[in-house]
């Protein structure tokens, strides 16, 4: 997924003139529904995410339609009854990485705090999880949960034993400098 013009033009206007930016258009989110009568997952690996290793500042978003399911018809629901893809058709997280050594090898832990927005609803969040840089690329791992009703995701009663209230979120994101 290509990153909007305008989404980028924001995010390097922003930042200095000399800092170090990675991209990806390749990021993948996951997530995992561990619900009472069937598990749920789903993949998405069309991800474009932006970050800014001077300042720590993170930008991705994501289409919703672009989750891939093991079954047609979970997509189909997951779209059309709780995610209203029509109506809101991207995830959106936009902040700062903390915790982190650029000229550091190897694995680091670190924080990303900021505003993550689903399904029409924005929340301060902060997730914990990895960055890696070698050979001037960057890796960026982190697993959280999201609660559904945090973000105005209803889970109809009649189904309410086959989607978790919260959903275990993935994120794996291989980033290149940017030239």
């Amino acid at each position: 997924m290509k990153v909007s013009v305008f989404f980028a033009v924001i995010f390097l206007s922003s930042t200095q003139v000399h800092a170090q930016k990675f991209s990806t258009e390749k990021g993948t989110i996951s997530f995992f529904s561990d619900a009472a009568i069937e598990d749920i997952t789903a993949e998405n690996t069309m991800v474009g995410s932006l970050f800014n290793s001077t300042t720590g500042e993170l930008v991705y978003i994501v289409k919703i339609k672009d989750f891939i399911f093991p079954k047609a018809l979970m997509r189909e629901h997951f779209n059309e009854k709780y995610m209203e893809t029509e109506k809101f058709p991207k995830a959106l997280f936009n902040g700062k990485l903390k915790g982190y050594n650029v000229s550091t090898k190897g694995e680091q832990n670190v924080t990303a705090t900021g505003k993550l927005t689903i399904h029409g609803v924005t929340r301060d969040v902060q997730v914990p999880g990895t960055i890696s840089f070698d050979g001037g690329k960057a890796t960026m791992k982190a697993k959280f949960m999201v609660a559904l009703k945090d973000y105005d995701i209803k889970i109809p009663k009649l189904v309410w034993q086959n989607i978790a209230e919260e959903i275990e979120v993935t994120i794996d994101f291989a980033y290149k400098p940017m030239k």
